[in-house]
């Protein structure tokens, strides 16, 4: 996968902009060094693969523009979009360090760019630097609270609360567009109930409860949000 879709752009480990909102924040120069020596930079167009359930994990991609979707697919062959990758994220780690398959398909949402750093490299730098090991750490406890809320409101939510909830999340990973108001993100109704967790139906039913109820507007298949107290209160969470 890295050597089919090296190149596109360049950038340098220790001066990307990225790095800061990255495990990779607190390497030293001689360990960024390391990466930018090994590492292949790749450009996904909307819709391409980044890498597919069920491959071997060589390596690991870190986000260095755009967006990216973790699907994993059901019994039935539905998907379910497990995580969402915004710049400073990085994927498929989590694979490499249990030396297992990819349990999950990563699709870019728009025009993504992705640095590709080989095992040896990582796993190299992770032996020698605490602060990676401490962020990695940090990331693997992140990631297992998310898992147990959403676990917890699949099986105690309604699905209204759900979608409401779905659409915070969405602005607190992507945030808002210049007017302050527009989601930073364009996903499909399909990609919406699979975050959800319900039927495409049922996803865009509610997104039109919400518009009559004035809590959003749509552009296009963008998400305006009129009143975030209504839509906090209709989320029923802490926020």
């Amino acid at each position: 996968m890295a050597d089919k879709h090296k190149g596109g752009f360049s950038e340098a480990c220790e001066t990307c902009g990225s790095r800061h909102k990255s495990i990779f924040c607190h390497l030293a120069m001689d360990e960024l060094a390391l990466f930018n020596e090994s590492k292949s930079c790749m450009s996904f167009k909307k819709g391409q693969i980044i890498f597919n359930e069920g491959g071997h994990p060589l390596g690991i991609y870190c986000v260095n523009e755009g967006k990216v979707k973790i699907s994993h697919s059901g019994q039935d062959g539905k998907d379910q979009i497990v995580h969402l990758a915004k710049e400073g994220d990085v994927l498929g780690y989590r694979a490499l360090l249990s030396s297992e398959k990819y349990n999950a398909t990563a699709i870019a949402l728009d025009d993504t760019k992705v640095c590709y750093v080989p095992r040896d490299t990582f796993f190299q730098v992770l032996k020698t630097s605490h602060g990676l090991s401490l962020e990695i750490i940090k990331l693997l406890a992140t990631e297992l609270r998310r898992a147990v809320n959403t676990i917890t409101d699949l099986a105690q939510k309604p699905v209204r609360e759900r979608t409401a909830e779905a659409l915070l999340f969405l602005k607190e990973t992507y945030g808002f567009e210049e007017d302050g108001a527009t989601i930073n993100v364009v996903l499909s109704r399909e990609d919406i109930a699979n975050l959800v967790g319900t039927a495409t139906e049922t996803a865009i039913r509610l997104l039109s409860e919400f518009k009559n109820d004035k809590i959003v507007e749509f552009i296009g298949k963008k998400i305006k949000i009129l009143d975030m107290n209504k839509l906090i209160k209709t989320a029923n969470i802490l926020y």
